[in-house]
């Protein structure tokens, strides 16, 4: 596995900040970061997931992929498609999927029947309003351009398709953004070290701060072709589920 060296962040906090023991990675060096932890956990990241979020995340997928919508046999893009969970919603909610990933570790390691494709969120081969619909799962804070994949999505969501984004979040109580903190920020590495890899689990959690604050962000997707923005907490504030319409032309 390629290890990330002690990059500085790009973050909310600002450039030049390190967070904790694990300094962020940005531009080219990200990218080749985010690909190698990846890539390096694949193979158990399904029962990570699982395991982390006590089994919550099935869930929270299943009700972005309701929140699409739209009528069946509809083309959905799945970008960060990882291991296929969202490919495999996608599919049982009578749409059709298409996953996109820049990790082949990921892709290998897929249990999905949609195509999949080995391709960066910011370049995706596809035509303008080539999909119906797009969903993207606890990727935002990976991408090296979060604007530039906004613009993407928005690119190739035809007007009127819908996007629906999970991701995580803080919870704005401030007893359960406390308990929150120490489980993502300890609990996590903790038992991501034990059944994968130490370094990635120390990444992950910390990588929260390449995203904006949310009124930012909700402005940036109406900012490149977006209406009926909204996004909605999960869980007590744990993740966050963002949707949107593609404008009319």
């Amino acid at each position: 596995m390629e290890r990330y060296a002690p990059f500085r962040l790009a973050g909310r906090r600002g450039r030049g900040h390190s967070v904790g023991a694990v300094a962020l990675p940005v531009g080219d060096e990200k990218v080749r970061a985010v690909r190698s932890m990846f890539d390096s956990i694949a193979p158990r990241y399904d029962l990570l997931n699982r395991v982390l979020t006590l089994g919550m995340d099935v869930g929270w997928r299943k009700r972005t992929v309701r929140s699409l919508g739209l009528t069946q046999e509809s083309v959905i893009a799945d970008l960060a498609c990882g291991t296929g969970d969202f490919c495999r919603e996608i599919t049982k909610m009578g749409y059709v999927p298409l996953g996109f990933d820049l990790s082949f570790g990921m892709l290998a390691a897929a249990r999905t029947e949609a195509p999949l494709v080995h391709s960066d969120a910011l370049r995706l081969p596809l035509p303008d309003g080539a999909v119906d619909g797009l969903t993207c799962g606890f990727a935002l804070r990976n991408f090296v351009d979060l604007g530039g994949a906004f613009a993407e999505m928005a690119r190739i969501i035809r007007p009127g398709g819908r996007l629906a984004i999970l991701e995580v979040a803080e919870p704005s109580n401030r007893v359960l953004r406390y308990g929150h903190g120490v489980y993502f920020g300890n609990v996590v590495p903790f038992v991501g070290g034990l059944i994968s890899d130490a370094s990635a689990y120390q990444y992950l959690p910390k990588s929260v701060e390449y995203l904006p604050e949310p009124d930012v962000m909700l402005q940036m997707l109406a900012d490149v072709g977006f209406t009926e923005v909204d996004r909605t907490l999960l869980s007590g504030g744990i993740s966050q589920l963002v949707t949107a319409t593609r404008r009319a032309l």
